[in-house]
């Protein structure tokens, strides 16, 4: 006979069903269907019960222990039912029936610990994600002259949390902007990229030029890594309408200027912070309407079946209207769609446009920012 009996549920609180028990309990109760159609047909023997024990073992892969436990009972008394089909009990029956018990218990067991183990790194995701949402806190909309918008772009589910980072600071110097790239993941590379931030946050107002920036940032760099970490930055200043960038091994910004697009490569390549660099700036003069992005790594490396995002291709067209907002929101989509979803390292982007001198006359340096200058 067919086992056709309704399974057992156990619903932790009244929470609807994940799709991960919904996958182990059908994978369940679709095995258990097929060995109680073989055994129903093989009536000569009971030699399929045994195949019960594979049904709460395959609900474990999934489904959380309260839905293993109910599976392992259906198979229970599913096999109960075949083996009382002889009438007494025999020493083989037993042995099955023990069996698919001992199966239920392991199986328990085992779907216990990996949902454990799941919420802890579930948990351990989340807490690296507000840590680091709390070191990369929003710039802009505007920063003294300059409209400014910054974005985080993380990668796949799987990807770990990264360690890029960004800033922009209206101080007595001008408008001194950061984007950075720390090597590697994890909660240690959001540890270094907080201490990165709040030693620029600092300096930033301290230091009467960017090279002089360069050489704290890296002194702090090397106080707190090994040999082998580092962090790839690049930083801005406008002043008056000057743009003053210095590179340390990070890709060059790009200047947006009425339809064209132009690396602004240093003057001579430098180390990323930790390794001693010694900068030499790159000077541009502004004009109104120049937008300059900042990005990491991350965009650069993105590609589609071996072929890279078009970049410096499309950023005007992508990037050279609208808000500067607008600008980042388009350029996030269409990178999105060029690698099918599917991005391989998170990315940090800033976009900064320049409106002329007197467009941030009117805008003050906040009273936390003038007490750092003067701390």
């Amino acid at each position: 006979m067919l086992f056709g009996g309704t399974m057992p549920t156990f619903v932790p609180g009244r929470r609807p069903m994940s799709s991960e028990n919904r996958a182990g309990l059908g994978a369940a109760v679709a095995l258990l269907a097929i060995v109680s159609a073989v055994e129903s047909v093989e009536t000569s023997s009971a030699g399929y019960i045994g195949l019960f024990a594979l049904v709460p073992v395959v609900a474990a892969l999934f489904a959380a222990w309260q839905y293993v436990l109910g599976a392992g009972v259906a198979a229970t008394v599913a096999g109960m039912v075949f083996v009382g089909q002889g009438g007494a009990l025999s020493l083989s029956g037993t042995v099955y029936l023990f069996g698919i018990a001992l199966a239920t218990g392991i199986a328990v067991a085992s779907a216990t610990m990996r949902q454990r183990q799941t919420e802890r790194i579930r948990e351990l995701l989340r807490l690296a994600s507000v840590a680091q949402q709390a070191v990369l806190r929003p710039i802009g909309p505007q920063v003294g002259s300059l409209a400014v918008s910054g974005k985080y772009i993380s990668a796949t589910a799987a990807a770990d949390i990264g360690g890029d980072l960004y800033e922009a600071l209206n101080t007595p110097y001008g408008v001194r902007i950061i984007i950075g790239d720390v090597r590697g993941k994890g909660l240690d590379a959001v540890r270094l990229a907080s201490i990165v931030l709040g030693s620029y946050r600092h300096v930033a107002f301290e230091r009467a030029d960017l090279k002089s920036i360069v050489a704290d940032l890296d002194r702090a760099v090397a106080r707190s890594v090994g040999d082998e970490d580092f962090v790839t930055a690049a930083l801005v200043e406008e002043r008056g309408g000057t743009l003053t960038i210095v590179n340390c091994g990070h890709p060059a910004p790009l200047l947006l200027r009425r339809g064209l697009v132009i690396p602004l490569e240093p003057p001579a390549p430098a180390p990323p912070l930790g390794f001693m660099p010694e900068v030499k700036a790159r000077v541009e003069r502004l004009e109104p309407g120049d937008r300059l992005l900042l990005f990491t790594d991350g965009l650069g490396e993105a590609r589609r079946d071996g072929e890279f995002f078009p970049t410096a291709d499309r950023a005007w067209r992508l990037l050279g209207h609208g808000t500067v907002g607008d600008g980042l929101a388009s350029l996030e989509a269409a990178l999105v769609d060029w690698v099918r979803g599917r991005l391989e390292d998170d990315i940090a982007l800033v976009l900064l446009e320049y409106a002329g001198p007197d467009a941030g006359a009117s805008v003050s340096v906040p009273s936390w920012e003038v007490g750092a200058a003067g701390s």
